[in-house]
């Protein structure tokens, strides 16, 4: 097998996808190397699948440019992706003076960054949008939307493999080291293969840092910051429609504990913020869980115990320590001490939402030193798997017609039928695991979490 590449992207989350996926719109050899077994299976699945607006970030950034182009030109790439999205807008709400200032100032900062729409709203306005929602004034974003962080991150990837990139799961990067061949500059070697390559895109996530040691850059420090959250059942879902957040602290490391509809109807809350010392932490535990319920409950007061059915964690990429607080500024630069090597280091939110601008500045970055030729036939759009219960009786009669196993329910609280699930296992990357069927379909992601299934 040829393992010479012009590019080798480190890492399949959702940046590395879009990276994966715009290259692919050229002539080159692409391969992706993840040391897990499918994409999106660390920091790009563990959020809150937002599509955020743009006006958390400092004017002037790259966080708040590519989040804002992100946001706006996100209706286009669902549509060629086939990806469930919804532009449902979102409050960040306040109850006492000081919040007012705040949510002024957050509204300044997002009109800077070009962020359209904001309004400062009372307390009527907010029971128009959420209901259930208690606050006493609040900024609304009518730009905000939700997605499926799993399905978004397959779909890049899945159009990128159509358009000739190679995936190779499961293979962790162990060392990467420079060739005299003044073509093929790098060879980076993997737990079972070693690979060539023209350029390097280090797109590792959590392990960023760590990747660009290996190409001899030192002075790049992640501070890992787990945030949890809580679960809710599609029954809850139906009392909130919108995102709702609290007055973001400067100083935390994320926007505080929130309230989220996801795109299924189910509703997440969380997530915390707590610097810990191992980047895959991803335990939960009793006392933040309690917080979780507390703070989420003085948004959301309509929280009842019947409707918790899981927790989980995620761990953001912060380039900001501790001490510092905050957000450091989104990473993507070529340095002298590794040529045609770019390191992506601190991708932390709002990465999901501005993972495509970020892929196109990378290209921006090659074409100093590349030329790079379009091909003819780039083909942008992706075709998901079909949601059984979505359709209408008459669909449903038609398709189980056509295909008898859309006529057996596999797994009964998401009404997902044999026919998805053996789309997803024949999936086109090749992912044979149980998670893989999972995140595709929603096979176990219900009420009962795989007990009937």
């Amino acid at each position: 097998m040829d393992h010479s590449y012009d590019v080798i992207i480190i890492g399949s989350g959702v940046i590395g996808s879009s990276i994966a996926r715009e290259l692919a719109r050229y002539d080159l050899k692409i391969a992706v190397l993840e040391k897990e077994l499918d994409v999106c299976s660390e920091t790009s699945g563990r959020n809150s699948g937002v599509l955020h607006a743009g006006f958390n970030n400092k004017p002037g950034s790259l966080m708040a440019k590519y989040c804002v182009e992100g946001c706006l030109g996100f209706d286009q790439v669902a549509k060629e992706l086939d990806i469930p999205f919804k532009r449902t807008g979102k409050v960040v709400v306040g109850f006492r003076e000081e919040d007012k200032a705040k949510l002024l100032q957050l509204k300044e900062q997002g009109d800077k960054n070009g962020v359209p729409g904001l309004e400062i709203i009372g307390k009527e306005r907010i029971k128009e949008l959420a209901p259930y929602v208690d606050g006493e004034f609040a900024m609304y974003s009518p730009t905000t939307g939700i997605l499926d962080p799993f399905i978004y991150t397959i779909a890049l990837a899945e159009n990128a493999h159509k358009n000739g990139v190679d995936f190779h799961f499961n293979n962790e990067v162990i060392a990467i080291n420079r060739l005299d061949n003044s073509e093929t500059i790098y060879e980076v070697r993997t737990i079972s293969a070693a690979y060539t390559t023209k350029w390097v895109i280090n797109s590792a996530g959590l392990d960023s840092d760590k990747i660009a040691r290996m190409l001899g850059i030192e002075d790049y420090t992640l501070y890992p910051c787990r945030g949890e959250y809580f679960i809710l059942d599609q029954k809850a879902g139906e009392y909130l429609k919108i995102p709702a957040y609290p007055v973001p602290n400067p100083k935390e490391g994320g926007l505080g504990i929130h309230l989220t509809p996801t795109i299924d109807g189910n509703i997440l809350i969380g997530p915390s913020s707590d610097y810990i010392e191992e980047k895959d932490n991803y335990s939960s535990t009793q006392e933040i869980m309690d917080l979780l319920i507390r703070d989420g409950s003085r948004i959301f007061p309509y929280l009842k115990r019947e409707f918790f059915i899981r927790n989980f964690a995620g761990i953001r990429p912060k380039l900001a320590s501790k001490g510092q607080g905050g957000y450091a500024d989104f990473v993507i630069e070529e340095r002298e001490e590794a040529p045609k090597a770019i390191n992506l280091i601190g991708m932390e939110s709002p990465g999901l939402t501005s993972a495509l601008p970020i892929a196109r500045r990378v290209i921006e970055i090659m074409k100093q030193k590349e030329k790079l030729q379009e091909k003819a036939h780039f083909d942008p759009y992706r075709k998901g798997i079909l949601c059984f219960k979505e359709q209408n009786l008459a669909k449903k009669k038609e398709l189980i017609e056509q295909n008898p196993n859309y006529g057996e329910i596999i797994c009964r609280c998401e009404t997902v039928t044999k026919a998805e699930i053996l789309e997803a296992i024949h999936n086109p990357l090749g992912v044979e695991t149980v998670s893989g069927v999972k995140n595709r379909t929603r096979a176990m992601m219900g009420r009962c979490q795989g007990g009937y299934c």
